[in-house]
C-alpha cells in the first residue's frame, strides 16, 4: 500500500461478504469504531483496497464523518434499516406461506435472510452496492450485539431454575454426549483443514473454531422452534431446551478458559469479565429491591428504571466484548439470577416477549442467512468439505445424544427428536467463525465461508425435519390430563382461574397446600379472566400516557383488580418463595371459556381451578355476585381438557394459606364411588404432604352391602379417614385398589387415619354429613359425580340447585348444612386414560 504526499490513507471494505467489517486507520470515522472491542464484534478488519484522500480537501461536516465513511454510497444507518426491515418484511412472508406446511419462524427468517442475501437479491449489482458498504458491516455487528444481549438476557430471565435443578444430571449427559465426541473428532478433522489451508501459526485457536462448530447447539434456535409448536410446556420440549442452554454455556465456558490461559492479557481479560459479571448480579438484585418499593402500588416500575437496568447490562456486555470475551454467557447470567419475585422481573418480561419474539431473533436469524453465499460452494474441494464437515457434525452430536439417552433408559421416539433439534446451529458458533484468531488478523476467507456456510447449511436441512416431527410427535401431546395418573413425586401443573381480587385468596390457599411436599414441584398459572368491553376506555396518545404505562389496550382491560391481583400475588410469592406464574386473559364471556381451555392445553396444566359464582357475605351468608361465573364454568367442565375443580371459597371461616399459618388446617375428603371421587382423593393426597395440614377423608359404605373391609386404624390421632366399599363390578374393583394403595402409603405410616361410616339411603348419608361438620373443617373435597346411581347419594340431586357441583357438592355449599369451612368440588378428565390405568399413591 503506498501513501501520497498530502495525503492520508483510508481502508475501505473489499469485497468480502456481510460478515466482515472494515478498518480505519489513522482517523476512524464510523461512529461504532471509537469502541474498543477485540473480538470484533462492532469493528473488524479485513483486507481492504486503499483509496487516497487529498488533505486539502474540505473536512466533511461532523455528522457526516459521524454516520458515513468515504466510498460509502448511501449512509450506513439507512442501509443497515432499510436490510433490517427487508430481512423482517421477507421472513414474514415465508412465515405465511411455510406455517400450513408447519414450518416455525426460525427456518422463516433464515431463508429470508439468505434470499435477501448474496445468494439472491444481493447479487443484484444494484442491491449489492446498497447493502455491502464500506462501513455498513459495523453496523450490523453492533446490531447483532445488541440482540444478542437481550435475548440471552430475556432466556435467563424465562429459565426455569426448579426443573434445571431437578434435571441437571440428564440435562448434563444429554449435552455432553455430543460433545466428547466433538472434541475427538475434531482432531483429524483439524489436521485435514490444516493441510488443505495450509493454517499454520494459530493452530490452537482453529481446533477451538473446529470443535464449537462441531459440538455447539444454538438454544435460541431450539427455544423459538420448541415455543412456536407449542412443545416447551412439554418435558421433551423442557429437556431439549435446557440441554441446548446447557450446551452452548458449556461451549462459551471451555473455548473463554482455555483462551484466557493463553496469555496474562487474556488472563487478565478473563478477570475483569468474571467481577464485573458478578457486580451486574449483585447490582440488579439491590435495584429490583429497590424498584419494587418505589412502585409498591403500581403493576410495573416505570421506564426510566428499565433504562436504568438496561443501561447496566450494555454497559457491562460492551466491557466484557472489549476484553475480548463474548457476553453471551454474563447476559444469561444476569438474567437467570435476576429476582423473580418482582414488579421488576415482571415488567422486564412484558417489554421483552414481544420485542425478542418478533423483531430481535427473527433479525438476528435473518442476519445470520444473510452471511450465507452459495457461490462459496461452486468448487468441488469446498463442496467435499463441506460436506465431510456437516456429516461429522451431525454424526458426533446424534450418535452421543442417543449414546446417553440409551444410557438414561429414554424412549427411542425421543431420543431420535433430542439429537435433530441439538443439531441446530447459529448463535455462538457464528461468533467464533468471525472473531479473529489473532489481533487484527480475519481467518482467511476460504475458511471464514466454508464454515459459515456449514452452519447455516445444517440448520436450512435439519429444521424442516425437526418440524415435521415436532407437529406429529405424540411425545408433546397434553399429558397428565387427571391427578389419578399423575405420580405423587412429579411436577403439578395447575391453573387457577380469577376474575376479581376476592378470588385471589383461596386460590393461592389452594396453591399453598398443594406445594407442602419438597420432592414434588409445582407449576402454577394465575390466570386473570377479564371481560373484553365493546369500546376503548381511554384515546389517549403515547406521548399522554403517564410514566410507566404501557401503550397497549389490553392493558387497559381489568382496571384497579390488576394492580390488586399483583400485589396479593407478590405478597404471596414473597411470603412462601412458591413462583407463581401470572397471566391475563381478555376475551368476551360468550367465548372466555374457550381460551381458557386453550390456555390449558398450551400450559399442559392437569387441573384447573374455578371460583364458584357466589361469595361469603360478613354475616357468613353466601350471595350471587356474577352468574356470568356460572354460565362459564358450566361451559368449561364440559369441554375441559383436564380436570376442573370449582372452589366455594368461604374467607372468613373457610380455607386459610397453610404456608405460616400459626395453626393446622384440617381437611376432609369425602369418597363414595368413581373417578370423580377418586380424583378429588388424588388432590388431597398431594395436600397432606404439607406439614401445616391434617387430611380426613370419609368413605361412606352400604350397610347391606356383603363386602367388609379388614383394615385396621393403627394412625395417629392426627387423622381421622371414613370410608365405604362402591358399587359392584369393575367401578368397585377399581376403587378398592386405589383406596387400598391410599392405605399402605400413607394410613399404615402415620400420615391418615381410616375409619368407616355406614349408611344405606340418602337420607342417613346426610345424618352422616351433619354429624361430620360438627367438627372443625377448613376445606370439604369431594367428587362432582361418576357415582353410577350410588344408593347412597339417592335422593340428594331433588332440590339440587347448584349442578355444577354435583348431588353431595351441592348440598354441601348449601346453607341448609351450616357448613363454615371451604369446598372444593373435583371432576375427573372425562377424555383421559382408561379408569383402570391409574398412578399407584
Amino acid at each position: 500500500m503506498t501513501k501520497s504526499s498530502g495525503s492520508k490513507v483510508v481502508h475501505q471494505k473489499a469485497k468480502r461478504g456481510l460478515g466482515r467489517g472494515g478498518e480505519v486507520k489513522g482517523r476512524r470515522l464510523s461512529f461504532l469504531s471509537f469502541l474498543p472491542i477485540p473480538g470484533n464484534l462492532f469493528f473488524r478488519p479485513v483486507r481492504a483496497a486503499a483509496i487516497v484522500v487529498p488533505v486539502n480537501k474540505k473536512k466533511m461536516e461532523g455528522t457526516e464523518n459521524l454516520m458515513c465513511r468515504s466510498g460509502d454510497s448511501f449512509n450506513p444507518w439507512i442501509t443497515s434499516s432499510f436490510q433490517v426491515s427487508c430481512i423482517l418484511v421477507t421472513s414474514h412472508i415465508f412465515h405465511v406461506l411455510l406455517k400450513p406446511l408447519g414450518q416455525p419462524g426460525p427456518f422463516a427468517q433464515l431463508l429470508a435472510g439468505v434470499v435477501v442475501g448474496p445468494t439472491l437479491l444481493s447479487r443484484i449489482s444494484k442491491v449489492k452496492d446498497f447493502f455491502i458498504q464500506a462501513s455498513s458491516a459495523e453496523y450490523y455487528m453492533f446490531f447483532s450485539f445488541l440482540c444478542r444481549m437481550l435475548f440471552m438476557f430475556y432466556i435467563g430471565l424465562e429459565t426455569d431454575i426448579p426443573y434445571v435443578k431437578r434435571n441437571i444430571r440428564v440435562v448434563s449427559m444429554v449435552a455432553g454426549g455430543g460433545s466428547i465426541l466433538a472434541c475427538i473428532f475434531a482432531v483429524p478433522l483439524l489436521w485435514l483443514l490444516s493441510k488443505v489451508f495450509n493454517v499454520s501459526g494459530y493452530g490452537f485457536t482453529f481446533y477451538l473454531l473446529i470443535f464449537t462448530v462441531l459440538a455447539n447447539s444454538a438454544s435460541p434456535v431450539v427455544l423459538r422452534m420448541i415455543a412456536e409448536t407449542k412443545s416447551d410446556t412439554s418435558d421433551l420440549g423442557r429437556l431439549a431446551i435446557y440441554t441446548s442452554l446447557f450446551n452452548e454455556m458449556s461451549c462459551v465456558v471451555i473455548v473463554s478458559l482455555l483462551t484466557a490461559f493463553t496469555t496474562n492479557a487474556k488472563f487478565f481479560g478473563a478477570i475483569i469479565a468474571i467481577v464485573f459479571t458478578a457486580t451486574a448480579v449483585f447490582l440488579n438484585k439491590y435495584l429490583s429491591l429497590f424498584f419494587n418499593k418505589r412502585n409498591r402500588h403500581n403493576r410495573f416500575v416505570t421506564n426510566s428504571e428499565i433504562f436504568i437496568i438496561m443501561f447496566l447490562l450494555t454497559s457491562v456486555s460492551a466491557i466484557l466484548e472489549s476484553n475480548g470475551y463474548t457476553s453471551i454467557t454474563c447476559c444469561f447470567l444476569v438474567g437467570l439470577m435476576f429476582p423473580r419475585e418482582c414488579k421488576t422481573c415482571r415488567t422486564l418480561l412484558h417489554k421483552l416477549t414481544y420485542a425478542v419474539n418478533n423483531f430481535i431473533l427473527p433479525v438476528y436469524f435473518g442476519y445470520a442467512g444473510f452471511q450465507f453465499d452459495i457461490t462459496n460452494l461452486f468448487n468441488k474441494l469446498t463442496i467435499l468439505l463441506a460436506v465431510i464437515i456437516l456429516l461429522l457434525s451431525a454424526g458426533t452430536r446424534t450418535v452421543g445424544t442417543l449414546a446417553a439417552c440409551y444410557y438414561l433408559k429414554m424412549p427411542r421416539s425421543e431420543s431420535i427428536i433430542l439429537s435433530l433439534l441439538l443439531n441446530m446451529k447459529g448463535n455462538y458458533d457464528l461468533i467464533i467463525i468471525n472473531t479473529p484468531p489473532v489481533t487484527g488478523k480475519l481467518w482467511e476467507e476460504d475458511i471464514h465461508n466454508l464454515f459459515v456456510s456449514v452452519v447455516i447449511l445444517k440448520t436450512l436441512i435439519v429444521a424442516p425435519l425437526v418440524a415435521v416431527l415436532l407437529n406429529r410427535d405424540v411425545c408433546f401431546a397434553h399429558y397428565p390430563t387427571t391427578l389419578e395418573i399423575l405420580n405423587p413425586d412429579s411436577e403439578l401443573r395447575l391453573m387457577a382461574c380469577v376474575y376479581i381480587p376476592r378470588h385471589v385468596s383461596g386460590h393461592v390457599s389452594l396453591i399453598s397446600a398443594l406445594s407442602g411436599c419438597q420432592t414434588a414441584t409445582i407449576k402454577p398459572y394465575m390466570v386473570h379472566l377479564v371481560e373484553l368491553p365493546k369500546k376503548r376506555k381511554s384515546k389517549l396518545m403515547y406521548h399522554q400516557l403517564e410514566e410507566g404505562d404501557q401503550f397497549s389496550d389490553e392493558e387497559e382491560y381489568g382496571g384497579n383488580d390488576i394492580v390488586e391481583i399483583s400485589d396479593a400475588l407478590n405478597s404471596f410469592i414473597s411470603e412462601t418463595k412458591i413462583l407463581v406464574h401470572q397471566s391475563k386473559i381478555v376475551s368476551p364471556f360468550l367465548t372466555i371459556d374457550q381460551a381458557v381451555r386453550e390456555f390449558a392445553k398450551d400450559m399442559r396444566v392437569s387441573i384447573i381451578f374455578l371460583p364458584f359464582h357466589k361469595h361469603q357475605r360478613i354475616d357468613g351468608k353466601m350471595e350471587n355476585s356474577m352468574e356470568e361465573i356460572r354460565t362459564i364454568n358450566h361451559k368449561v367442565i364440559r369441554d375441559a381438557p383436564c380436570s376442573v375443580g370449582i372452589f366455594v371459597d368461604r374467607g372468613h371461616t373457610g380455607f386459610q394459606q397453610p404456608h405460616g399459618a400459626p395453626s393446622v388446617q384440617n381437611i376432609a375428603t369425602f369418597f363414595f364411588s368413581g373417578s370423580d371421587d377418586r380424583e378429588a382423593l388424588a388432590c388431597s393426597k398431594r395436600m397432606l404432604m404439607h406439614s401445616q395440614v391434617n387430611l380426613t377423608v370419609f368413605r361412606f359404605i352400604q350397610t347391606n352391602s356383603s363386602i367388609q373391609n379388614t383394615w385396621v386404624n393403627n394412625a395417629s390421632h392426627k387423622d381421622e379417614v371414613i370410608m365405604a366399599i362402591s358399587s359392584d363390578g369393575e367401578e368397585h374393583e377399581i376403587d378398592n385398589a386405589f383406596v387400598d394403595a391410599f392405605y399402605n402409603r400413607y394410613v399404615a405410616q402415620g400420615k391418615a387415619s381410616l375409619i368407616e361410616k355406614h349408611a344405606s339411603n340418602g337420607v342417613e348419608t346426610v345424618a352422616a354429613l351433619r354429624e361430620i361438620l360438627g367438627e372443625m373443617y377448613s376445606l370439604l373435597i369431594v367428587g362432582k359425580a361418576g357415582r353410577r346411581n350410588c344408593p347412597l347419594t339417592t335422593g340428594l340431586s331433588d332440590w339440587e340447585e347448584c349442578p355444577e357441583l354435583g348431588s353431595v357438592g351441592d348440598l354441601l355449599a348449601s346453607s341448609e348444612m351450616n357448613n363454615n369451612g371451604s369446598l372444593l368440588v373435583v371432576q375427573r378428565h372425562q377424555h383421559s386414560e382408561a379408569d383402570d390405568d391409574f398412578a399407584t399413591p
